[in-house]
């Protein structure tokens, strides 16, 4: 059931509280105002029965393939890419077909003829076909919970939170949307009518990450589409049936074909090719800092014969810090701490992989830390609700993430961890290294792993000395119960993302626009109110007015 409502052009009075109202030439939709979808109560059995019947029902579609996805049709290659399990990789939880830049063309050629018809949808057509698709992942919320445990490791709450926020993206942007194409109000002139609005970019490369492989996949993709964008998607070989269910799931929803082509297939054979096809008017990318600096500077010289700048909207990961100082609730930060570091094995671009601690408190709070992160409860995400830690994304993951602690043993003091586990599938125990100095190779470059570095310092200056002594600058969190030590990391932490006695990870749409300074990324704030400008472009338009404007003729 969708939040909105169609109103007769002769509707007169203001929207009912709670309701926002837009209107595209005398035509009224009213629209619940936007709120984060909940988490979903795994405690109740009912809950529990409902994912343990999704799992049956995937396992009964393990080593299926399936297709990309051009023009709205399936397309099958010769060459295919395999999903497998990362808890126990002698699952295959499916295959994908592998394109070809032949297919790249296709599906660049099929998004450019479908951009002529897309872009000038209403855009109230545009939101409410995101609408439907917030409302379809809501029905199907256990099925993707199974296939976000199985297909990428995720234990259930941090499943049923990346459902939620891909929800909230659909419901979020589809609001924004309904604003951000209206005209937008010009000091006036007697002799002139002037508007100025925002146009459709034209066919977009979408490049997604494999750790939030519907949430972010969404976001990206679907802030471009109700912009009246078209887009060529290229998903993570790691969880590229994911991004199948949710393209399948934007086309049940209305989304014509060829506004989004799934083309999954490698990045070194396809990946240079789609980013630089001259038809393509922007690139949105989620991943490291070495891929997105390439694409970076591979798109700044133009193609022969194009004639546009290629926009680019990138966020490229982070190197993010906790600081605390004497004066915390170590309580709090040291629950904020483990929270940060090792959900979701330490696999998000927010994780805190460094603590920075006040050398008076630094004892206690380590005390404390070792504690909460020895109580983490490991295991197959799929079968206990209660699991914190899974497996990581994959072999190749796993081998850096170790290289990346056998020399941080030559670093710091290993406290937990520090090896993999015993079991089968990619897992890693969560790791603490004390006593890491600044500047050194744990405390400066990105695991992307359940690896946490705990830097003590000499008070507070030289905490945010530490805290901005990195080339990222994406989240950052201060414990404090100074409020004079608060309004300083207001003004001088520099992070796209500053959380103030509370974990950096978690950022909620429309609460907490998420992107980063330096290089972390183009700080593009996806889940922000001007995230859709990004896809679009200003137009200013200006007419005298004549007599004959006045009079009506030839109109």
């Amino acid at each position: 059931m969708l939040d909105c409502e169609f109103v007769s052009p002769g509707h007169g009075g203001p929207p009912p509280a709670g309701w926002v109202a837009t209107r595209e030439q005398g035509a009224w939709m009213f629209l619940k105002r936007f709120a984060n979808d909940p988490i979903h109560d795994y405690s109740r059995a009912e809950s529990v029965e409902g994912v343990g019947r999704a799992v049956e029902a995937l396992r009964a579609t393990f080593g299926r393939t399936y297709p990309a996805i051009i023009d709205g049709r399936p397309v099958e290659t010769a060459k295919t890419i395999a999903s497998l399990c990362p808890s126990d990789p002698s699952i295959v939880v499916g295959r994908t077909s592998s394109c070809s830049r032949d297919d790249v063309d296709r599906a660049m050629a099929a998004a450019k003829t479908a951009f002529a018809s897309w872009s000038r949808t209403n855009p109230e057509e545009r939101a409410e076909t995101l609408l439907r698709l917030a409302a379809l992942m809501r029905e199907r919320r256990f099925e993707l919970l199974a296939l976000l445990a199985f297909e990428i490791g995720k234990d259930w709450y941090e499943a049923d939170a990346e459902i939620a926020e891909a929800i909230d993206f659909c419901e979020y942007y589809a609001r924004l949307a309904l604003t951000h194409f209206q005209y937008h109000p010009l000091t006036r002139l007697a002799t002139e009518d002037n508007c100025y609005t925002y146009i459709p970019l034209g066919v977009g490369a979408v490049v997604t990450p494999w750790n939030f492989p519907l949430a972010i996949l969404g976001g990206m993709t679907m802030a471009a589409v109700v912009a009246g964008n078209t887009v060529v998607l290229k998903p993570s070989s790691d969880t590229p049936i994911l991004a199948y269910r949710l393209v399948e799931m934007a086309h049940e929803a209305g989304v014509p074909a060829g506004v989004i082509n799934l083309v999954p297939g490698s990045g070194g054979e396809i990946g240079d090719y789609l980013v630089t096809h001259p038809d393509v008017r922007f690139v949105s990318f989620t991943g490291s800092a070495e891929v997105g600096l390439r694409i970076n500077e591979i798109i700044a010289k133009p193609a022969p014969g194009k004639k546009w700048m290629t926009r680019y909207v990138s966020e490229m990961g982070g190197k993010n810090a906790i600081v605390v100082d004497e004066t915390a609730d170590l309580d709090s930060a040291s629950t904020g701490a483990v929270r940060s570091a090792f959900g979701f094995q330490g696999q998000k671009c927010s994780a805190c992989s460094r603590l920075i601690v006040d050398r008076r408190v630094h004892g206690k709070l380590v005390e404390m830390v070792h504690a909460k992160a020895k109580l983490i409860p490991v295991g197959n995400p799929w079968e206990d609700p209660c699991v914190f830690t899974g497996p990581v994304a994959n072999a190749g993951a796993c081998e850096s993430i170790l290289a990346a602690i056998e020399t941080g043993k030559g670093e710091g003091k290993l406290l937990l961890g520090g090896h993999a586990l015993d079991r089968p599938g990619y897992y890693v125990a969560p790791t603490i290294f004390d006593g890491v100095k600044a500047g050194s190779f744990l405390e400066q470059e990105e695991i992307f792993g359940p690896v946490l570095a705990i830097i003590p310092v000499d008070g507070f200056d030289e905490a945010l000395a530490v805290a901005n002594d990195t080339r990222y600058g994406l989240t950052g969190a201060v414990y404090s119960t100074s409020i004079d030590r608060i309004d300083r990391a207001r003004r001088e932490y520099h992070a796209g993302n500053l959380y103030l006695n509370r974990g950096c990870t978690g950022a909620l749409v429309g609460v907490h626009p998420f992107g980063g300074f330096n290089l972390s990324g183009t700080d593009s704030k996806a889940g922000g109110p001007d995230y859709l400008m990004n896809f679009t472009q200003g137009k200013t338009t200006s007419e005298r007015i004549t007599v004959a404007r006045l009079a009506g003729i030839g109109v």
